[in-house]
């Protein structure tokens, strides 16, 4: 991808090419008298790891295309801290999450509706934009579009023990489901995933391929945004600072014809521009020495994320992953299988079949997700376990704890301090006590009788409430979906740091367009919704 020296002013500069910006900056060339620059801190996606699902295993923890964060420790989690993977490099967060197309259930977009006062983000209208960008794998109805730019697919592989789990659910009350994306999720099958002919789609390709050709993008590339230029007196947001081959510098916005700065860095990046911008808590930024242009104490702070319970379970007289993984021989007939067919386990998602469940009765909806996996591990980057065994991760959907992120120093390549808060509530550390019971109910079926399932983690020792609270804490860990820490809300809200339209409070020319903006956590995986709310952003942006 070619890059440009920007000109003098741009009608949208959009900082970010994740999940959001790609898509914008597509949605907002469309108008060629719209002149638009995308500002990337990462390098192209042309990493050969990206495009191959399993290649997030060489992608997450890796610079080159992972800011590499980690969480404070964790008093939830027993004193630990947490690899907190962020995308950086073209497409962002989609080049390395785990490819899951989930848009989450219709009443988390009734409580955005609630939180903001705005009936755009009901479950109807973010349907409608979920099926703009859809091509999905089956007939366009009314559920499900087709010809769209994102590709929703079928995956291309089936594990016997996976629909011998699969049957196991259904037989502990969980219903069969071929679709979780129809507003309510309870139900057990294989998830869609966000690939094509069995290679990763991210939003770089889906979306920015495109949209590159046309003369009126600019993309700059391995760009380091310093922080935003704002007039202190009319609080205008005019342009960015950014640093580029190690030279500093600016571009700028057209405000007097109606140009905007977009934030699309993330629920961790876009926070950490907003306080170098000294837009933040006034008390924050004032111990970091940064002028206070607007004191919104919400920038960092509602920080929410799934916290997934790996519970595993060695399992005989059936196959895994890890022992067709584990040998050199099993080795060449995966990367065979994948290069000829382009399917197996190198073609496959993180995580293959899912289930959406009740912790306990009296929750009003499912409220706890499965990512049911053919293989298991000591924790991710190690090998597969010797012995074959399946791994049920559990986590709680909606989650009540809150956590924070904000910068500590004003260098933009410092990591931020990012501390989740996770199972810091009563109603969280219930769920996941409940959530591991589950799972052994599960695991109890008769579908799974003949293959004599053993608690590896956490261990049948753990049975009271509070050593259950114990044991998820020392077995959890993020399924990667921070959001909400510059939430969308209503005017008396003194935490929302944006209005229903994504515009910055007290400022103009300003959006945060990406996950940040969510004021509650979908009930899923977050990728696609992040889309949605992009998707939102150009209607806005574009009248249309």
């Amino acid at each position: 991808m070619t890059q440009a020296l920007p000109p003098q002013s741009y009608d949208y500069i959009i900082i970010g090419a994740g999940s959001a910006g790609c898509m914008l900056a597509k949605r907002l060339t469309e108008n060629p008298a719209k002149r638009v620059l995308l500002i990337e801190a990462g390098k192209n996606d042309n990493y050969i790891w990206i495009h191959i699902p399993v290649g997030y295993l060489y992608c997450i923890d890796n610079p080159r295309a992972d800011w590499r964060f980690k969480t404070a420790a964790e008093k939830g989690l027993n004193g630990r801290s947490l690899l907190y993977p962020r995308g950086r490099v073209l497409g962002g967060c989609s080049s390395i999450n785990g490819m899951i197309y989930m848009r989450g259930q219709e009443g988390d977009y009734a409580s955005w509706v609630q939180a903001t006062g705005d009936a755009s983000w009901s479950w109807k209208n973010a349907l409608r934009r979920y099926k703009e960008f859809e091509d999905y794998h089956g007939a366009a109805n009314a559920w499900h579009g087709k010809g769209g730019e994102w590709t929703v697919s079928k995956q291309r592989l089936r594990w016997p023990v996976m629909d011998v789990f699969r049957q196991a659910a259904i037989e502990a009350g969980i219903p069969a489901s071929d679709d979780f994306n129809q507003g309510d999720n309870f139900g057990v099958g294989y998830f869609d995933v966000s690939q094509r002919k069995g290679w990763r789609l991210n939003t770089a390709k889906a979306f920015l391929r495109d949209a590159a050709k046309r003369p009126n993008l600019t993309v700059i590339t391995e760009a380091i945004v310093n922080k935003l230029l704002i007039d202190p007196a009319s609080k205008n947001c005019y342009g960015v600072e950014y640093i580029h081959d190690g030279k500093t510098i600016t571009t700028h916005c057209d405000i007097a014809h109606q140009g905007e700065v977009i934030l699309s860095a993330g629920a961790i990046g876009s926070v950490q521009i907003l306080e170098r911008s000294g837009i933040g808590s006034a008390a924050h930024l004032q111990e970091l020495g940064i002028p206070v242009v607007a004191d919104l104490p919400g920038v960092g702070e509602n920080l929410q994320d799934h916290l997934q319970l790996r519970m595993i379970y060695k399992v005989s007289g059936i196959k895994t992953l890890n022992t067709k993984a584990n040998s050199l021989w099993g080795k060449l007939l995966i990367g065979l299988e994948y290069i000829l067919k382009r399917s197996g386990p190198m073609s496959m998602a993180p995580s293959q079949l899912g289930a959406f469940a009740y912790s306990s009765p009296d929750q009003p909806s499912a409220n706890v997700e499965y990512h049911v996996q053919p293989l298991s591990l000591e924790k991710f980057g190690e090998d597969l376990h010797a012995f074959n065994a399946i791994t049920a991760s559990v986590c709680n959907v909606r989650p009540s704890s809150r956590g924070s992120v904000h910068i500590s120093s004003l260098d933009p390549e410092a990591p931020p301090t990012i501390a989740p808060n996770y199972l810091s509530t009563a109603d969280d550390r219930q769920v996941a006590a409940d959530s591991l019971r589950l799972t052994r109910k599960i695991i109890q079926s008769a579908a799974l009788e003949p293959y004599s399932p053993e608690e590896y983690k956490p261990g049948q020792q753990y049975q009271t409430d509070e050593e259950l609270i114990k044991a998820a804490g020392d077995i959890g860990t993020t399924i990667f979906h921070p959001v909400g820490t510059c939430k969308m809300g209503r005017d008396d809200d003194p935490m929302a740091v944006l209005d229903s339209e994504l515009r910055v409070r007290g400022m103009h020319h300003l959006r945060v367009v990406d996950a940040s903006a969510m004021p509650t956590i979908t009930s899923g995986n977050t990728a696609a919704p992040t889309m949605m709310i992009a998707q939102r952003a150009a209607e806005l942006l574009t009248g249309e």
